[in-house]
């Protein structure tokens, strides 16, 4: 496979990943465009940059992904479930909800299914994605997330580790043998190397969320 093809698939798998608190909406637009012109998959946001990103992305082909109660899922599931409505109101083309980590470690796995059903219905046919923080998380419950997950007919987990990534290779074999090939997998890290790239495709990542591609681009030139 020539460098130029690698390179254009590698890039149809990336999300731009524009949640940092201090994001201004001059940062919110240069990435709305850099994600047109390299044509990068999508852009994940919260949601009070939701309905700016849908404007600088018009006529694109870009989709955006809203983040809900990020990034640990404590808010009240009423709360989440309203937000939801919201983003699909606003233009969401993706959901994407952070898993109330402090609900999971009570074991309380009634709350969580039904939680993570009540997003799937307000999403309105909108694929969801389950958000989990694997470092504040044990291997069983990063099993059990993945088969309630699974079992509210979310479409994808995102998992992330900070700067971690043998960590969150571990958690993406987790969700693998948890959920099958039935579930998507996104990895958010802030920086990737294209050797970490392929590890994660390896292991079943199918989507990556990045700060910044230049570093995993140049890697391919």
């Amino acid at each position: 496979m020539s460098h130029s093809v690698a390179r254009q698939e590698l890039v149809r798998l990336l999300e731009y990943t524009l949640r940092a608190p201090e994001l201004t909406r001059a940062d919110l637009d240069r990435f709305c465009a850099l994600a047109r012109d390299r044509g990068i998959a999508s852009v994940c946001v919260n949601g009070s940059r939701l309905l700016q990103a849908a404007h600088f992305l018009e006529e694109s082909e870009v989709k955006i992904t809203c983040s809900i109660a990020f990034p640990y899922g404590a808010s009240e599931a009423d709360v989440k479930r309203y937000e939801t409505e919201v983003a699909v109101d606003g233009g969401a083309h993706f959901i994407e909800v952070a898993a109330n980590l402090g609900r999971l470690k009570d074991g309380d796995d009634a709350y969580v299914l039904r939680e993570f059903r009540d997003i799937v219905e307000a999403a309105d046919e909108r694929a969801v994605s389950v958000y989990l923080h694997t470092m504040l998380l044990t291997a069983d419950e990063i099993r059990r997330a993945s088969i309630l997950a699974l079992e509210a007919v979310a479409k994808s987990i995102t998992l992330t580790a900070g700067l971690n990534s043998a960590t969150t290779i571990e958690a993406v074999k987790l969700v693998r043998e948890a959920a099958g090939e039935k579930i998507g997998i996104k990895v958010d890290q802030e920086v990737f190397a294209l050797s970490e790239v392929v590890g994660l495709l390896d292991a079943g990542v199918t989507r990556f969320g990045v700060v910044d591609e230049a570093r995993l681009l140049q890697d391919l030139d």
